[in-house]
């Protein structure tokens, strides 16, 4: 990548959750999508800060490493998913920008293109079919980072008040369910 991404402290994984943590997770708010831009990147950033050096964070297993990577690519693609089926489509009616052949959804196609391949990689190593090599993911990470933090930063422009208020009234807005 040509510009490094800021480093944050290690998410300490939870490797086993159990049914308390699930409701508890149930309960909890929508993330915006600053929100769900910070959690992100805090993951990303300790995957690929474990990468990049060669070592995982301090107490997290392998295991623990794989299942946060296996997340993330879980997390981005039902976040994927939602905006395509139901937030696009409402905002393109205004909104250039969020129609199907604009570069929203052309960054969404590459990133999930690599998504598919850490997914791929990070399952081959859960099940034992390859070993986990941190300089491998590394690269499956690199093909893909610049356009995944620079379409997240694009949406938050897009949807921040000062553009969206160029489309809809404050009543439209609070009338979206989503």
């Amino acid at each position: 990548m040509t510009e490094s991404l800021p480093q944050q402290n290690p998410m300490p994984v939870l490797s086993d959750a159990g049914p308390a943590d699930a409701k508890k997770a149930q309960e909890l708010p929508k993330l915006s999508i600053q929100d769900f831009q910070i959690y992100n990147r805090r993951t990303w950033n300790m995957l690929y800060s474990a990468c990049s050096s060669g070592q995982r964070p301090a107490g997290v297993s392998i295991r623990g490493f794989i299942q946060a990577g296996l997340q993330l690519c879980h997390h981005l693609t039902i976040h994927h998913t939602i905006e395509e089926r139901h937030i696009f489509p409402e905002l393109a009616e205004r909104m250039p920008g969020f129609k199907d052949d604009e570069i929203l959804i052309h960054q969404h196609e590459q990133i999930h293109d690599g998504l598919e391949k850490v997914q791929d990689y990070l399952q081959a190593c859960q099940s034992g079919e390859k070993e986990l090599r941190m300089n491998e993911l590394k690269d499956i990470m690199d093909s893909f980072g610049e356009v995944l933090w620079a379409h997240l930063d694009e949406e938050v422009r897009m949807l921040g008040a000062e553009n969206i208020r160029q489309y809809w009234t404050k009543q439209e807005v609070l009338a979206m369910e989503w």
